[in-house]
């Protein structure tokens, strides 16, 4: 238990009512505890206590909120709820759902559920439509004998609509993609840096991976596991000029490079990955403070999975995200390495 003051990241999450946050407080006037995100009137500092669980809130005496429902089954528990069996509609859904429909479905009018549903998942019903039918292409390509059937299976009304944006969506063409790369080629080097090995990737576009990791055949069979079928080849003289590029700004994260990149995801993913270039160097923000940022505040869980796929290691500094409390989360080539490239650059 811990009583929060002025200079506390808890008060200061509670001030901003931060979804993300991971604990729940006491008030002491009323005896009612509460999530950080809670819309009811704040207390005040000195009658706020910290608890890290809603059961050591309760064993301290502390009944739950009816408000905000701190154990989960409030406003924000059924919305969720609501959100979830919405999804599973337009997964399931032979061809694409309008609004009225979904939002009829849950027992919403499409004003409310359009505006529920973008709070919860950082995305319109309309993105995350064809986002799920990105993954059926994604998915039918493997194994469809044509890429006709594969367009048509996944919903589309024609194939003119998905070429438009179908190298976009799968970073080559259709068949490249459905060959496993076939045609595709890809430059790539292995090299080692102060945080181990590291593997640069690149299209004709630009760069398409940086990874990190002890080992440098997982990094390669990594690659070759994405793109079984492409073309890879060993960088040339050119390309050894840019994995120094990249080695020098692992180094040094603190100084911004300018590197050719070609990266894709997501429009959720890609909000997420142009809000982390902006955090300047020796600064973190928190996972909710970026889904303010890109203007869905209660999607904090989503910029965490959107920061666990960044593909590039460094050049999008999905490092400087941090828990509400300052501790160090999750990251897809180690905490180790995450705490090292803070350190440094807290040191610049």
């Amino acid at each position: 238990m811990i009583t929060v003051d002025t200079d506390d990241r808890q008060w200061q999450a509670i001030e901003q009512r931060d979804d993300a946050a991971e604990f729940v407080y006491g008030v002491a006037t009323t005896g009612v505890y509460c999530k950080p995100s809670c819309p009811s009137r704040r207390p005040r500092r000195h009658n706020a206590v910290v608890f890290a669980t809603p059961a050591e809130a309760e064993a301290a005496g502390y009944r739950p909120c009816k408000r905000c429902d701190p154990n989960g089954n409030g406003i924000a528990g059924r919305h969720a709820a609501l959100v979830a069996r919405a999804c599973r509609l337009i997964e399931t859904a032979d061809t694409p759902l309008d609004l009225s429909s979904v939002a009829a479905a849950v027992g919403l009018s499409p004003f409310h559920f359009h505006r529920v549903f973008k709070a919860t998942t950082g995305l319109t019903p309309k993105a995350y439509s064809n986002a799920t039918r990105a993954q059926r292409i994604h998915d039918n390509l493997v194994d469809a004998d044509r890429v006709t059937d594969a367009i048509y299976d996944a919903g589309y009304e024609s194939s003119g609509r998905f070429y438009a944006t179908s190298t976009q969506r799968l970073g080559m063409t259709p068949r490249q993609f459905r060959d496993g790369g076939n045609d595709e080629t890809i430059r790539f080097a292995l090299g080692e840096c102060s945080l181990g090995s590291v593997l640069v990737a690149a299209t004709d576009k630009g760069i398409c991976a940086i990874a990190l990791d002890d080992d440098p055949e997982t990094l390669l069979r990594g690659l070759q596991d994405r793109f079984p079928r492409a073309d890879l080849i060993g960088g040339d003289r050119d390309f050894d000029a840019l994995v120094a590029s990249v080695v020098a700004m692992i180094e040094d994260s603190g100084n911004t490079v300018d590197l050719p990149l070609d990266i894709r995801g997501t429009a959720f993913q890609q909000r997420v990955w142009q809000a982390l270039l902006a955090v300047p160097p020796g600064t973190t923000v928190t996972y909710g403070e970026i889904a303010k940022r890109i203007g869905s505040p209660s999607s904090a869980r989503a910029v965490a999975a959107a920061c666990a796929v960044n593909p590039v290691a460094v050049a999008i500094p999905c490092h400087r995200v941090v828990r509400t409390d300052g501790s160090l989360s999750g990251y897809r080539w180690g905490i180790d390495r995450k705490r090292a490239l803070l350190t440094r650059e807290r040191a610049i």
